[in-house]
């Protein structure tokens, strides 16, 4: 018996069972209970209606002979209704309680206690109630033989027209006396009870039935298919891998087993990817490529990996600290005794020997390692090997305190500025030598201060877009302006985008390089002396034959024409401007002017480098060819300059050609300068070409050389390409020389467009 309990506990089987048969029981049983109460109600219920309706007969077919007063009627009609079956008893009672009418005679005008069970129910009260529902006129009682009796009491009340007789009564009197039928239950009591045996009958059958359909669905649908989940279930729990439980229902059921198989697999999975890094850990944790041991309370070595092996050698059971460093007691400020103690992590940095005696650094991590409870039973500590590290900070500290020194005293002026606000934020002791300035009055202000305020904005956007700026132009202390080149480079100073900015004092190599740009000037003025001299003889001539002929009239006092003297006034005017205009150009082209770009025709510039040599060709016998592009934009030069150059080129030409064809004669366009401009996609290109000795190639790369030439000793200084060179470069140009030996050369010079851009030049 006590198995019993346990096997439910055990079971689900069984629990499902019992708690479905309970229900189901319970449920059948309740609405077979309900069943027969309203069974009982419904016959009780008839019976009721039936007595009810043979009162009320009574009483209608004693009427009439109660309003004759005929008694012997009336106890006949009561003796003939009484022999009904089932009518046991069937009396008429007067006011007093007495039997006037009976089908039993024994019982005629006998006397019952007004308080007995058929009159208690109107006589309960004082005065005697006058009306009654139907049931409350009801009494059940149980006969001698214990059978069941149902009484109904009628009242008969009284009427204007009944007439004095055997129960005279005042007419204030409402209730005359009162009919009571008593009838068998016997037949609804066996009809009753035939009805709960086939109840409980049917109760049963249905029970057995539908308790073996749940039974038989429960095994079908619910039981097997657990049974089959377990056995799956334990497989997996073995660490098996679970294919397949066979479960073919497509219900919950069946995507129950699915869902097992699909985790049984993925379990497996998993599990073999858990023993993979396993194995992977385990193999990291042995051969990480620094020192990880586990040790306990008392520092002993629980643990630890090759690494650790390799480098130590300890022996079993070793300590920590005798280990790593031959000591008989554990280290000062110990990290594995805090981890213990706090339960937290802790960093810090060792020192010592190694197996091998040299001095190694370490980087030690330790961590808490705790049971399922959550205590402390040992500490991990992990040491990575950084005298590498330490080295190279060493040597960082080293190759810091080097650039730092070469920071502070390179001679040129160097800036840290910030990329985006172009303050200082740090300089040289350079800075101070050229710009007369203290560091601290540097520091935090703008470095944009050295230029004139004009051309700040400019040079901000210069400053961040370029990378060199040539020949800015800087304001000092002392308010004098120097001449600086400026290298810009990106970087990173102290985790923020900043611009390393050098700047080179140019200004003595500009004054230089002026110098000898006007010497290079003067010589070619020099060159230039004939031509201007038959440039100024004809107006000169012109002048003096106007003059001698006005002096010859009026020395003869000789009238003059008007229109004559009128003709000749005007030649003299237009030849004293012709000779203003060469004196001028020649004034013009010896001054020494800054180097200022600006939007210039390049055309317009050729013609007036021919104009002075003009009259020079002629006499040489060189023709020009022009071969000009009247359409080219502006280009980006300074016009004074770029006349330089081109002089230089027209010479050049026509050295070159005289050479050439010195003590012979040139055949038919034999000695000829052609002179080209075109446009092309990134500016203008010029070309001047002559028909002169040529350069040898050997040294077509050295003839932009300063002090290079390859005329005689005395006609030539050798500046004059490598002043053109610089200045077509300082206009953002470029020059080449293309040359055959004996025959030609060509000089090709291309220019930037100019682009109003608001760019900026010192």
């Amino acid at each position: 018996m006590r198995g019993i309990p346990k096997l439910v506990r055990q079971s689900l089987t069984a629990k499902l069972i019992i708690s479905t048969g309970l229900g189901l029981l319970l449920s059948i049983a309740g609405l077979s209970y309900l069943a027969i109460v309203h069974q009982e109600e419904q016959l009780m219920g008839y019976m009721v209606a039936e007595a009810d309706r043979l009162g009320t007969t009574i009483k209608l077919g004693t009427h009439y002979a109660m309003m004759l007063n005929s008694r012997e009627d009336i106890q006949q009609i009561i003796a003939n209704i009484g022999r009904q079956k089932d009518i046991l008893a069937l009396r008429i009672y007067n006011k007093a309680g007495e039997i006037k009418y009976s089908n039993v005679e024994r019982e005629i005008d006998t006397r019952t206690n007004i308080e007995a069970e058929a009159c208690h129910v109107c006589h309960r009260a004082s005065p005697p109630l006058s009306s009654l529902a139907l049931d409350e006129r009801i009494r059940v009682f149980e006969n001698w033989d214990g059978t069941r009796l149902m009484g109904i009491l009628d009242p008969v009340y009284n009427e204007p027209g009944c007439t004095e007789g055997c129960h005279y009564h005042p007419s204030d009197k409402k209730i005359l006396g009162a009919i009571d039928v008593v009838v068998s239950l016997e037949d609804l009591d066996r009809e009753v009870a035939l009805f709960k045996n086939r109840i409980i009958g049917f109760t049963a059958v249905v029970f057995l039935a539908l308790a073996s359909v749940i039974y038989i669905f429960m095994l079908r649908f619910v039981i097997r298919p657990i049974r089959k989940l377990i056995v799956g279930t334990q497989l997996i729990a073995k660490g098996g891998e679970c294919s397949r439980i066979d479960i073919d229902h497509e219900d919950e059921m069946g995507q129950l087993a699915k869902s097992i198989t699909d985790m049984g697999r993925d379990i497996s999975n998993k599990q073999i990817e858990l023993n993979r890094q396993k194995d992977e850990y385990q193999y990291l944790f042995s051969h990480v490529p620094c020192i990880i041991t586990v040790q306990d309370r008392n520092f002993r070595l629980l643990r630890y990996n090759l690494e650790f092996k390799e480098k130590f050698k300890p022996k079993n059971a070793d300590f920590c600290y005798h280990a790593y460093k031959g000591r008989n007691e554990k280290c000062p400020n110990c990290p594995v005794e805090l981890t213990f103690q706090t339960g937290r992590s802790y960093c810090s940095e060792e020192s010592g020997p190694d197996a091998d005696g040299r001095m190694r650094h370490w980087l030690v991590t330790t961590s808490p390692v705790r049971n399922a409870e959550g205590e402390i039973v040992a500490a991990m500590e992990m040491s990575l090997d950084i005298s590498s590290r330490k080295q190279l900070e060493q040597k960082l500290e080293r190759s810091e305190r080097k650039y730092l020194a070469i920071f502070k005293n390179t001679p040129n002026p160097l800036f840290v500025l910030d990329a985006e606000t172009l303050n200082i934020l740090d300089c040289n002791e350079s800075a101070q030598s050229i710009y007369g300035f203290e560091k601290n009055e540097l520091v935090g202000t703008s470095f944009l201060e050295f230029w004139r305020e004009e051309e700040r904005e400019t040079t901000a956007d210069l400053l961040r877009q370029a990378r060199v700026l040539d020949r800015a132009k800087n304001v000092i202390r002392d308010g004098r302006s120097i001449y600086v080149t400026v290298r810009v480079s990106p970087s990173e100073y102290s985790g923020r985008k900043v611009l390393l900015v050098t700047t080179s004092d140019i200004t003595k190599r500009l004054e230089t390089e002026q110098q000898l740009i006007q010497a290079s000037k003067m010589a070619t003025l020099g060159e230039m002396a004939t031509g201007v001299a038959h440039e100024l003889n004809q107006p000169l001539s012109v002048i003096k034959t106007a003059s001698s002929f006005i002096a010859r009239k009026i020395s003869r006092k000789e009238p003059i024409d008007e229109e004559i003297l009128g003709t000749m006034a005007r030649e003299i005017d237009s030849h004293v401007d012709r000779a203003t205009r060469i004196i001028n150009h020649l004034r013009e082209f010896g001054r020494k002017p800054e180097m200022s770009l600006e939007p210039v025709r390049v055309n317009e510039v050729l013609r007036r480098a021919f104009d002075i040599f003009s009259q020079q060709l002629k006499l040489r016998e060189i023709t020009v060819d022009w071969r000009l592009d009247e359409s080219l934009p502006p280009i980006k030069a300074d016009p004074g300059r770029l006349e330089q150059v081109f002089i230089n080129m027209l010479i050049n030409a026509r050295d070159a050609i005289e050479e050439r064809w010195a003590g012979t004669t040139a055949p038919p366009g034999g000695k000829r300068i052609t002179i080209t401009s075109r446009r092309i996609s990134s500016g203008v290109r010029v070309e001047v070409e002559d028909t002169g000795r040529g350069i040898p190639r050997g040294i077509l790369d050295k003839i932009f050389e300063p002090f290079f030439t390859t005329k005689k000793v005395g006609k030539g200084t050798g500046l004059g390409l490598s002043i053109s060179y610089g200045i077509i470069k300082d206009c953002g140009g470029t020059i080449r020389a293309e040359s055959v030996e004996g025959e030609w050369t060509r000089f090709v010079m291309t220019f930037p467009e100019w682009k109003n851009e608001g760019e900026r030049h010192g």
